[in-house]
Parts: C-alpha cells; sequence; structure tokens
C-alpha cells in the first residue's frame, strides 16, 4: 500500500504553465532523486487500484491547463545535473536541466556551439525530448543518443535508442503514450544536423520579435514550408481580434496572448477554437497545437 505522504493535496500548480491559468492538482508529487524514481511504483500501483490519471510535468511552457483542478495525479520531474565530455563530446543530462543553459554553458564554456538556436528555448531537456523541440529547423532528435526510463508498464529501468523513439515534428514515442518516464539522456555533439539551413539569429528573434506577455510559445504547428501558422492566422484577421484580453499577439500571430493579471483558460480555448475554424474555412487544414492542452 502506498504510504499517502508521498503524495500532496490539492496543490496549486498555476506555475507549472507558462500560460499561468488559475489551476490545482487534487493529487501531486515531485521527482527530485533517484530514490524518488524508485516511488513511482507505489504511485502507479496506486493510481491503478483507484482509478486515477497520471499526468507528468516535464516543466515546459508550452502547456494549457484547461481545468480549475485536476482530478488526479500530477507528477513533477525536478532531477537535476548534466556533465559534458569536451573529448567525445558526448552530453549527459538528467530530464528537468534547462536546455536553454545547457546550450549556453556549452558554448561559453567548452566552445560548443551546434546547440546555439537552443539559447532562450524555454524547455526542460525532458519535455525537448517528449515534443522533439525545435528552433529554426534545429531539432532535439538530431543529436538524440539513448534514454534511460523506467518502463512504467513492468517498472524495469531500460536504455532507449533513438530507432525506437519515434520522433517526428515535435512529436516522439513519449508524446504519444505515457508508458515511460524518462530519467536521463545522452546526446552526440560531434555532427550539426539540420532539417533545413537557417540564418536567423535566433536570439535577437526572442529578445526582440517574440511578445513578452504570458503564453506558451508558438501555440500551432506550422501546416506546411509553405504556409506558416503564423501567416495562417494573420490571413484570416485574427492578428488584431481581442477576447476578453486574450489574443493572438501583434508581434507573432502565433502567439497567443492575454493582457491582463488573471488568466481563464476558458477564454483561450474560445480563441484557439475560432482560429482552427476560421483557417479551416479559409485554407481547408486543420491546424493542430504545438502546445499541448490538458483537460480532465
Amino acid at each position: 500500500m502506498i504510504n499517502i505522504n508521498y503524495l500532496q493535496t490539492n496543490v496549486d500548480i498555476s506555475k507549472l504553465s507558462n500560460f499561468k491559468t488559475k489551476a490545482f492538482a487534487k493529487l501531486y508529487f515531485e521527482v527530485k532523486s533517484r530514490q524518488d524514481v524508485d516511488k513511482l511504483k507505489e504511485i502507479f500501483d496506486f493510481a491503478k487500484k483507484e482509478k486515477l490519471k497520471v499526468l507528468f510535468i516535464w516543466w515546459g511552457t508550452n502547456l494549457l491547463f484547461a481545468f480549475d483542478m485536476f482530478e488526479w495525479i500530477v507528477i513533477k520531474n525536478c532531477l537535476q545535473w548534466w556533465t559534458y565530455d569536451k573529448k567525445t563530446k558526448i552530453l549527459e543530462a538528467y530530464t528537468s536541466e534547462k536546455i536553454r543553459d545547457i546550450a549556453k554553458s556549452l558554448e561559453d564554456d567548452y566552445g560548443q556551439d551546434i546547440w546555439h538556436r537552443f539559447i532562450g528555448l524555454p524547455w526542460t531537456i525532458g519535455w525537448a525530448v517528449v515534443g522533439n523541440a525545435g528552433c529554426f529547423w534545429l531539432e532535439t532528435e538530431w543529436n538524440f543518443l539513448e534514454a534511460e526510463v523506467l518502463n512504467l508498464y513492468n517498472y524495469d529501468i531500460t536504455i532507449l535508442q533513438k530507432n525506437e523513439i519515434n520522433f517526428s515534428y515535435r512529436n516522439s514515442i513519449f508524446k504519444e503514450k505515457e508508458g515511460y518516464f524518462i530519467i536521463k539522456v545522452k546526446f552526440d555533439l560531434n555532427e550539426k544536423v539540420e532539417k533545413y539551413s537557417s540564418e536567423v539569429d535566433n536570439i535577437d528573434f526572442r529578445e526582440n520579435k517574440q511578445p513578452k506577455w504570458n503564453s506558451g510559445g508558438s501555440f500551432f504547428k506550422n501546416p506546411s514550408k509553405e504556409l506558416s501558422a503564423w501567416k495562417a492566422i494573420e490571413e484570416v484577421w485574427l492578428k488584431w481580434y481581442n477576447h476578453n484580453w486574450v489574443l493572438f499577439s501583434p508581434l507573432h500571430a502565433n502567439f497567443l496572448i492575454n493582457t491582463k493579471l488573471n488568466w481563464d483558460w476558458r477564454d483561450l480555448i474560445y480563441m484557439i477554437d475560432l482560429a482552427k475554424t476560421k483557417v479551416k474555412d479559409r485554407f481547408s487544414i486543420d491546424l493542430e497545437p504545438e502546445v499541448r492542452i490538458i483537460t480532465n
């Protein structure tokens, strides 16, 4: 039987999403050490017995909590530590480390600039792998080597190789089914691999061309290389449309922002649905959220 003291109750999780909608978790647990990883078996056994859902939070800003109270269990990954071998160019990192901090340290301290475009990317290593994070066509999968994971079906700790992850655009096996808890990841930074080349100054872009209000970054996936999500939103005249002070930013139309202090997830969902409907009517395409929308 699980020691219920492992789980906190009625925890405010608003800050775990960059949208900062007011949200609570009925049950909550933070994985801060390898010993805490061992406790996940008991938590999942408890969840199965009580028929409770489990939600992993990898600390990515692109989450939208579309609820007031999450009626199940929220588990937040807080595992931190990383190392880089300058000789082999192998990076090893626990999954709560922020990818932007590692990218900057690699460049400043080791002269390793392969991840330059990840400087400023507001995701952890874990969420970057889960969502195959990318920035100007440099994507997480290209340098991915392997991941140490806890298999939540049999509770074995195992190593998954790149060909087992099923990476695709903003997707992976970890996003398709939450059957694994990612503990640690390795990357081979010997070679820079890009989907397409880009000369964009990502630091200038983030500082001067992205909105500063609370948002989850780029909200929708780009439908194609020829039609970006921001262009589609502009074309259906939603760039300046305001619903209860929720709007697609005039600075970058694929950033869904709120200019008031108190966020209401219902206003955000209204704008999301409106954009999907209008773009579908105009272009006959379905906009897919890059932001993960969490419901009960």
